[in-house]
């Protein structure tokens, strides 16, 4: 006989679970995070009590004897999310994707099994829309669905059970907020029933040697929904980035066990779906047709492979006594510190003036390579001194006014180069030797020498 189902209050943020509601989690300090959800009664055992003496004990094995075997991935079919994922889909691996709704997470996923299904066994399952939704969507997108199949379910168990009589490689669910376990007596997306049927997901996954990809919803602060164990159980993190009304579509791996991390794919929204982009550095530049102020080209570098990007900066007069600092595309803390170093170290006070700071194409830059390119845009807007368009700028700043190198500098001037820049302003520790063909390299160590360019 089961005993009376216990309510409990879990935290959305980090899973901790309480017996009474509380305004503030105990375990990670997060404000109103804590939801009621529900718990099968179970025979109480007690943890510390017996357990070496019944347990049977464990292989040890030493790890110098342990042979590391070449990871064999399968193709997607889209160049640009083999990339993400770094180089291929690993089997048994467990893939998260989020993004806010409308970006194309579900466009993706569709596209690459169409694609997958030529070779694999691909299972489809659908808690949010019905066959004939996701029918109309591969009609219009004009994919060869015939070898697909779809599953409209929500209930694990059954998940489980058909994928695993199907003998399925390539599992989707969108999404995981809509799948319930019978086990557990709370909503479908509560914290509880999304751990626990993402972890019996992950299990299944190493067990059958099956790749999963777990669709999952994002907050207002663009973060996934549920707790944030739910990233760590799985084996990759991908986010969409960017507006879901921009053209372009940015993924980005925040977490990858098999490949590099904050690697970018980028793909263009079109009729027939997503279409990668294979030159990305193409969209971040607008090319102005006339050199205009506040406008300056810089190199980053995202995962393994370096972008050209535009970054805008308009500085006008305040007309309040707060002056404005706005971003996009990068950190604002990082806006405050570059403007309080060219005050100290550039002579150049901007604090009665509003700053507005824009990464083109809806790129949002991570690495410090970029604070020399917002300093020369700041400076461009402030004093509408035009910048040429031949020129390329990187580097980092530090509090004490020098310009430290950055990673991969060598990469980042013959990619330049190769778009056809001609001067290039970058720290004196990323000048190779022999230079760069047909790219003339400016080097400065500190501010004060990179201000008499702008």
């Amino acid at each position: 006989m089961s005993s009376k189902p216990k309510t409990v209050y879990s935290c959305q943020e980090c899973g901790a679970s309480a017996t009474k509601w509380a305004g503030q989690c105990q375990d990670c300090g997060g404000w109103n995070t804590l939801q009621e959800s529900t718990l099968s009664g179970s025979s109480k055992v007690n943890r510390f009590s017996g357990y070496a003496d019944q347990a049977s004990s464990a292989e040890v094995q030493i790890l110098s004897s342990v042979t590391a075997q070449r990871l064999e991935r399968t193709q997607s079919g889209m160049d640009e999310l083999d990339r993400v994922l770094g180089g291929g889909i690993v089997p048994g691996s467990a893939i998260l994707i989020g993004g806010d709704p409308g970006i194309g997470k579900s466009t993706l996923l569709l596209q690459s099994l169409a694609s997958m299904s030529q070779r694999t066994k691909t299972l489809y399952v659908t808690g949010e829309e019905s066959a004939q939704q996701v029918s109309m969507r591969a009609t219009r997108l004009h994919l060869s669905v015939d070898k697909v199949n779809i599953l409209c379910e929500i209930a694990l168990e059954t998940i489980l059970a058909t994928a695993e009589k199907m003998s399925a490689d390539v599992l989707v669910v969108d999404s995981i907020q809509t799948v319930f376990s019978d086990e557990l007596h709370s909503a479908p997306g509560s914290v509880g029933q999304v751990r626990e049927c993402a972890a019996r997901l992950v299990r299944f996954a190493k067990r059958t040697n099956t790749t999963i990809f777990l669709v999952g919803h994002v907050t207002k602060e663009g973060a996934i929904a549920g707790p944030r164990v739910l990233e760590h159980m799985v084996d990759s993190v991908l986010y969409f980035e960017g507006d879901s009304g921009s053209r372009f579509r940015v993924i980005r791996a925040i977490k990858n066990r098999f490949g590099a991390v904050n690697e970018l794919g980028v793909f263009a929204m079109t009729e027939k779906g997503l279409r990668e982009v294979t030159n990305p550095s193409a969209i971040f530049l607008s090319r102005h047709e006339q050199e205009v102020p506040g406008s300056v080209v810089m190199v980053t570098r995202e995962g393994t492979r370096p972008l050209l990007v535009e970054v805008q900066a308009l500085v006008d007069e305040s007309r309040q006594g707060n002056p404005k600092r706005v971003t996009v595309g990068m950190d604002q803390n990082r806006l405050a510190m570059l403007l309080a170093i060219l005050h100290r170290h550039g002579q150049c006070s901007l604090l009665d003036q509003d700053v507005f700071v824009n990464i083109v194409g809806g790129l949002r830059v991570m690495e410090t390579g970029g604070d020399l390119a917002v300093v020369a845009a700041l400076l461009s807007s402030f004093k509408s001194k035009n910048i040429s368009k031949d020129w390329v700028v990187f580097g980092e700043l530090g509090l004490s006014g020098e310009v430290r190198p950055v990673p991969n500098g060598e990469e980042r001037l013959k990619e330049a180069a190769k778009h056809g820049f001609k001067f290039a302003l970058a720290p004196k520790g990323n000048i190779p030797k022999e230079g760069v063909d047909g790219l003339k390299i400016h080097p400065v160590s500190v501010l004060r020498d990179a201000l008499q360019f702008f």
